[in-house]
């Protein structure tokens, strides 16, 4: 499965394959999404073709043997401003 089919799946679809892959749940998945939608990204394709990059840029930060990451108080959006503003300059 590469990135160029999964941005066209149903809104369900994409969700559970984002959490099969990466183990995240609807709720950080709907927290990713609006936080694209809110940085200009309207067109679907382009924020789903982030989601799975932002998704792939945070395995890193997995630990052995653990289904998920862990993000913790705010850090969602600390590593969601690091991934789109690798340079410091930080969203509104």
């Amino acid at each position: 499965m590469n990135i160029e089919e999964a941005v066209h799946y149903s809104d369900l679809y994409f969700v559970n394959y984002c959490f099969e892959k990466y183990g995240i749940n609807r709720g950080i998945y709907n927290t990713i999404d609006s936080w694209f939608y809110e940085q200009g990204m309207d067109n679907i394709l382009e924020r789903r073709k982030n989601i799975i990059l932002f998704l792939e840029y945070i395995q890193k930060d997995r630990y052995e043997n653990k289904p998920r990451v862990k993000f913790g108080s705010g850090g969602l959006k600390v590593k969601l401003n690091n991934f789109l503003y690798p340079k410091g300059e930080m969203a509104i």
